[in-house]
């Protein structure tokens, strides 16, 4: 079943994150995959301890994407279809996928998004597969079993509060 935890509230990533901690304590084997992140966050440290959950991060972080030159653009391209692609090929042996920050990667093509596309009608009934992000576009939002609209009421960002170790990161 696809799962998309989406919006511009707070949560997406530790829903998947949550997620992931339940799957990988019932046994299940899991891979947890970020986009857009240096694999550095907090939460990281705890998901290595665990049994059945595995990793792929980035092998490189730019920072911002709309900051980067197209040379860096091409290169987190190239990043992303690779690591899109040992998804594809780790995928038979896992049975809960999470794609942190897909949607954002899918929005701006640094994703193949015709890959992931097919890889969501191909292996989306056999197997979890999450993605989080901000934006769901609707030919993403119309292949999902879950959909979760993270929707922002109140955030200390607003008050100028900055990320905090442990809640935001």
């Amino acid at each position: 079943m696809i799962h998309i935890y989406y919006g511009d509230g707070k949560g997406k990533s530790t829903a998947a994150c949550g997620l992931a901690v339940r799957a990988a304590g019932s046994g299940m084997r899991v891979l947890f995959v970020q986009f857009l992140k240096a694999g550095t966050s907090a939460e990281m440290e705890v998901l290595h301890t665990l049994n059945n959950l595995d990793f792929l991060v980035p092998p490189r972080h730019f920072g911002w994407y709309k900051t980067l030159s197209e040379e860096q653009r091409a290169a987190l391209k190239a990043d992303y279809g690779a690591m899109l692609s040992e998804v594809l090929a780790r995928a038979a042996q896992c049975e809960l996928i999470v794609l942190d920050e897909a949607l954002w990667a899918y929005k701006f093509e640094m994703l193949d998004r015709q890959a992931l596309l097919d890889f969501l009608k191909a292996q989306g009934q056999q197997r979890e597969i999450v993605l989080t992000g901000r934006e769901a576009p609707p030919e993403l939002l119309a292949l999902t079993d879950y959909a979760t609209n993270m929707h922002k009421v109140h955030h200390p960002f607003d008050k100028g509060i900055g990320a905090r170790k442990g809640i935001e990161y």
